[in-house]
C-alpha cells in the first residue's frame, strides 16, 4: 500500500481546485498494480476545498500555518498529518507519494515529518496543473 496525495490522482483536492495531471510516477506505480490509497491531509483537517493558500514556517520543529487572509490554521493541519499517520497505520503503508510545494505534504511538510518520523518513505514529486 501506498499512501499517494490525492490531488495527484486527479482529485480536486488543491487548495485552488485545479487538477493536477498525473505524474509518471503515479502512473508507473499503477501500471506496476500497486494499490495507491489517496490521501488529502487538508481536506482530512477539515478545510474546504477551495481554501486561502497557506504559509508554514517552523521554528524548533513546531510548525505555524498562517493562510493568506491571516487567519491561523495549525490546527487544521495537524489534525489532517494525525488523520493521515492513522490512515498509513491502518493500510500498512510504508511508502507515501506526495506533491510538493504544499504545507502538508511538501518536502518540509507537516503530514511529510510525521509520516517521515514514523518511518515511513516519502517521495516527494512536483504535478503540474492541467491546461
Amino acid at each position: 500500500m501506498i499512501l499517494v496525495s490525492a490531488c495527484l490522482v486527479g482529485v480536486r483536492c488543491r487548495y485552488d481546485a485545479r487538477r493536477c495531471e498525473i505524474p509518471e510516477e503515479v502512473r508507473n506505480a499503477l501500471k506496476e498494480g500497486l494499490c495507491l490509497v489517496p490521501v488529502c491531509p487538508e481536506q482530512l483537517g477539515g478545510l474546504p476545498t477551495p481554501r486561502p493558500k497557506n504559509d508554514l514556517t517552523w521554528r524548533r520543529a513546531k510548525p505555524t500555518v498562517i493562510n493568506e487572509e491571516g487567519r491561523d490554521v495549525t490546527p487544521e493541519f495537524l489534525s489532517g498529518a494525525e488523520e493521515t499517520l492513522k490512515i498509513a497505520r491502518l493500510v500498512g503503508a510504508k511508502h507515501a507519494i506526495f506533491k510538493s510545494r504544499s504545507p502538508s505534504c511538501g518536502e518540509d511538510g507537516i503530514t511529510t515529518r510525521f509520516l517521515r518520523k514514523e518511518g515511513i518513505e516519502v517521495e516527494v514529486i512536483d504535478a503540474p496543473e492541467e491546461e
